[in-house]
């Protein structure tokens, strides 16, 4: 089996309290899966290789070759005719609808920010979105609160959702979990979430994959995608 990114965080004892609790099943696909793409936004990757500090949110070279990944997962899913959805996290620029969040750190207002009608809150053009996707908004980290997604999915009688984007640690860790709350199999695309701090990154992955979701490589996500593809066919 591939390295993960949270094998150098584990001790023996940790693998061992794994082994007797019988923790990190896999899930494994169903019959009708749909893409959640999480927030791939300018403020989250800032300018392709440039390396500076307009975007303060950036998560930089990490985030742009995730969302390469993000990007063909998107196409395969076009391809095999599964539903995309793309969020787009943005707040009013007053801060009115910031809420808890408000309390951890400062509204930045600046237009290479996530604030509503600014550079920063639009999704990245990488991702081709095209007729057909699914685009909303949300106001908290999880994709399924207030929102539509929910509805979406029940409506498509979904019940596999495969999660990309970021922050691994925060907006894709609330989605998976809330994805799982709703009994959907819930798969997360390895190299399609980003983080601003590894380790962050590593553990959130770790902690998904032990009791919420399967930790998926993107080339057998693809090759699932392809495979549904050629049945229909």
């Amino acid at each position: 089996m591939d390295e993960q990114a949270w094998d150098r965080y584990l001790t023996d004892a940790d693998r061992a309290v794994m082994a007797r609790a019988r923790f990190g099943r896999r899930m494994g696909f169903g019959r009708r899966p749909a893409l959640v793409a999480i927030d791939c936004q300018r403020y989250m990757v800032g300018e392709r290789g440039v390396a500076d500090d307009r975007y303060p949110s950036s998560c930089g070279a990490i985030g742009w070759a995730a969302v390469d990944q993000v990007a063909r997962l998107a196409r395969a899913a076009r391809a095999a005719g599964i539903p995309r959805f793309f969020t787009r996290f943005t707040l009013a620029p007053d801060g009115s609808d910031i809420g808890a969040y408000g309390r951890k750190r400062d509204l930045l207002r600046r237009e290479d920010w996530c604030l509503e009608g600014t550079p920063g809150a639009e999704l990245l053009p990488e991702l081709e979105v095209q007729p057909g996707d699914m685009v909303f908004v949300k106001k908290k980290p999880s994709a399924f609160f207030g929102t539509p997604l929910l509805s979406y999915l029940v409506d498509r009688g979904i019940d596999t959702v495969i999660v990309a984007g970021g922050a691994t640690s925060n907006c894709v860790r609330a989605t998976v979990l809330d994805s799982t709350a709703y009994n959907f199999r819930t798969i997360v695309a390895r190299e399609a979430v980003f983080d601003r701090i590894p380790i962050s990154h590593a553990v959130s992955l770790f902690d998904m994959d032990r009791q919420f979701a399967d930790v998926v490589g993107c080339d057998e996500i693809v090759a699932h995608l392809d495979g549904l593809r050629a049945t229909a066919v």
